[in-house]
């Protein structure tokens, strides 16, 4: 089972790969220090951007303790047959031929008066700034019958990687005719349309092969993202196939049984052959450590992604409380380009830009069936405030949705690109 660095910290052993890493600095001739926790679309952006960038100013060290990063962005096309597991694996070793120390461990602690990150196979990393990045973890109890004991038998598959394979996998041995089930989180969580385009990739892998299976999907939100964009797909290429129960229904009222593999809706409990649990979520737990968090999010700056609980401490990505922007890939990525900016900013003395943020969904319905929503956003004093957006049209043309789906192909090789060299 591959290493998920989005795993709990308690569930996995850590080997340290750099415990001299704090011995790299003590022969830093006095340069500043740039920790960066996660190395995800948020923290590698952030790493790789202050290193090059700073030009030798700044030591900047990557803590992250898989060796791959399996991008949530995308993962869904390899549920539904469009992209190999491969092609979501993205490794750091342009990111530390660029400059970046990447020591591949744990962070299970921070001390914010002794400015320290500690790793869990010994020994701790000092910092000027520490910038936090460490995805989501999931809010306990948030699912009765189910936590992270379960996930084999019900998977979340909202970390990439092996999760994803698994759920794969499950849905490829389902019986002909069998039930997929989906539970749905609750607002806010990672990916507003990755649960429905999740379901339409699931689709389209039971249609060709197992035509006459069925997918519940319950949903505590009285709507989602792309709604209408959605729906009007799944009638379109999988009639019949798809069911939604929303709060209005009970989607709210839920409960599992991993062990009989049965869920119930309000009380009324249905045997299904798959069940893809996705619980509430919140900030990943070495915020939280940090004490960065208001028990499920970290507030943050809209101008810098400054922590509203220490100015020396960035907040970026999925973990954040910062506005208006959803939690995707490409909202980090951009956070992370301000962040870097700012950072670098305080401690060289060089210019900082008034910061300017932006960011797409895309999804794959069906075959060349893509739509999209984005935005773009300021900083006020108050968040990260949305400034004029964008959706795909029901109704489009066969040649419109194909152009939106080889723009997010042509986005993801330039996104990840940026973000891993």
């Amino acid at each position: 089972m591959k290493l998920n660095r989005r795993a709990f910290l308690g569930t996995a052993s850590a080997t340290a790969v750099s415990l001299a890493a704090p011995m790299v600095f003590a022969a830093g001739h006095g340069k500043s220090h740039v920790v960066v926790v996660g190395g995800g679309a948020g923290g590698a952006t952030a790493a790789r951007y202050i290193a090059q960038d700073s030009q030798g100013e700044i030591n900047v060290t990557l803590i992250e303790p898989s060796r791959a990063y399996y991008t949530c962005f995308f993962s869904n096309l390899y549920l539904g047959g469009f992209r190999d597991i491969s092609s979501l694996a993205h490794s750091y070793g342009t990111i530390a031929s660029g400059g970046v120390n990447v020591v591949h461990d744990w962070a299970v602690g921070v001390d914010r008066d002794a400015k320290t990150v500690a790793l869990a196979g010994g020994g701790s990393v000092p910092y000027d700034k520490l910038i936090l990045s460490p995805g989501i973890d999931f809010v306990d109890g948030a699912v009765e019958g189910w936590d992270l004991s379960a996930q084999n038998a019900m998977p979340h598959a909202y970390k990439a990687g092996s999760q994803t394979e698994l759920l794969r996998a499950q849905v490829l041995a389902m019986p002909q005719g069998g039930t997929f089930a989906m539970v749905a989180p609750p607002n806010p969580f990672r990916c507003p349309p990755g649960p429905y385009e999740r379901v339409s990739m699931v689709a389209h892998l039971l249609k060709e092969t197992n035509p006459t299976a069925k997918i519940l999907i319950a949903d505590p939100k009285e709507t989602f993202s792309k709604q209408g964009l959605f729906e009007e797909g799944w009638n379109k290429h999988y009639a019949g196939m798809v069911e939604r129960v929303g709060p209005d229904f009970g989607g709210a009222n839920v409960s599992v049984d991993p062990d009989a593999m049965t869920i119930s809706i309000d009380g009324e409990v249905t045997k299904v052959d798959v069940c893809n649990v996705i619980p509430a979520m919140k900030a990943g737990r070495i915020a939280e450590l940090a004490g960065v968090t208001d028990g499920n999010w970290a507030p943050v700056s809209a101008a810098d992604m400054s922590s509203k609980a220490d100015a020396d401490i960035y907040v970026l990505g999925d973990s954040s409380a910062q506005g208006d922007m959803p939690k995707s890939g490409f909202s980090a990525n951009s956070q992370a380009k301000v962040c870097a900016n700012a950072v670098r900013g305080a401690l060289t003395g060089s210019t900082i830009f008034p910061a300017k943020f932006s960011n797409t969904c895309w999804s794959l319905i069906n075959t060349n069936d893509g739509v999209k929503v984005g935005a773009t956003y300021e900083a006020t004093d108050e968040k990260i405030a949305k400034v004029d957006g964008f959706v795909s049209s029901t109704g489009e043309t066969d040649a419109m949705r194909q152009a939106t789906y080889e723009e997010s192909v042509g986005w993801y090789a330039g996104i990840t690109s940026d973000m891993f060299g």
